[in-house]
């Protein structure tokens, strides 16, 4: 299957009530642990990044990453461009090889939220690129961008109805009580939001903010229609984490077994995630 768009697989998990991971990548190792982890599995993925890494290493050499990891994969594996608020960006990264691109207009008013949408729209469909969009505004911090929680808001439904209307979307991420980074207090959902908008849409939903939210909040929003669900800010723990531990455990300056614990523990987060949502053995 290799390097697809997530149209396909995000419309088959809606229909089964499964979600695929959406795993926000820092790196070559992070790469590799999450898609190789998606084939012992046999399960969809989709492998993020967010704007600031695409500029760290270079569009160019993370779709040589994906080339080379993913390109032959036996599971279907969707390279997606998160929270891009730049057409002109997201125009370049799907030259570079990008399968997916998410258009973040949410902080702006619905009239240029949607024009935005329809310009990336646009520039993907002819590549044969899936599109993601966003409504409503979710609090916290994403690819350095802070939103206070004065200033987020729930998607409404009836708007979120209107924008998706005629849109080619495989996948709308409306703001519906998530947060980015990690919660200071315990999450209020807006299931009913998720819900009418699912089921009045259309379109798969994509869970943002999925770091943090426990296991029954995660079945009951996937079974009432996010089919893609992203983990970010724990794929950033892991990676640090495993390396900070290793190294005080040991003691050692050998490179590579820090970078080999690493890729462990995002495998293993991996691994249960994946599991949680319901997409193992779903590849076929």
């Amino acid at each position: 299957m290799g390097l697809v768009t997530m149209t396909e697989m995000l419309r088959t998990a809606a229909a089964g009530k499964y979600a695929v991971g959406a795993f926000n990548i820092v790196d070559y190792n992070s790469t590799l642990a999450v898609v190789r982890t998606a084939e012992r599995l046999k399960a969809p993925v989709i492998v993020q990044t967010s704007v600031k890494t695409v500029k760290h290493w270079g569009a160019s050499t993370i779709v040589a990453w994906m080339r080379e990891i993913a390109g032959q994969s036996p599971v279907p594996v969707a390279l997606h461009l998160d929270h891009c608020k730049d057409v002109e960006y997201l125009e370049m990264c799907i030259e570079a090889g990008w399968t997916s691109v998410m258009i973040d207009a949410s902080a702006k008013p619905f009239a240029e939220n949607l024009a935005d949408t329809k310009r990336a729209v646009a520039a993907a469909g002819p590549a044969g690129v899936s599109v993601e969009a966003e409504m409503g505004r979710i609090v916290g911090v994403e690819d350095d961008i802070f939103v206070a929680e004065h200033d987020a808001h729930l998607a409404d439904v009836d708007e979120a109805v209107a924008f998706c209307d005629g849109l080619d979307l495989a996948a709308f991420a409306p703001a519906i009580g998530t947060a980015h980074g990690v919660y200071k207090g315990t999450p209020k959902i807006a299931f009913d939001c998720i819900e009418q908008i699912a089921a009045r849409t259309g379109v798969p939903l994509a869970l943002h903010g999925g770091t943090g939210l426990s296991d029954e909040v995660f079945r009951k929003a996937i079974s009432l229609g996010c089919a893609k669900v992203n983990i970010s800010t724990a794929i950033k723990y892991a990676v640090i984490d495993a390396f900070v531990d290793y190294h005080a455990a040991e003691g050692q300056y050998e490179p590579l077994k820090p970078i080999a614990a690493q890729y462990e523990a995002v495998a293993g987060l991996v691994e249960r995630n994946i599991k949680l949502f319901g997409g193992e053995g779903r590849a076929a």
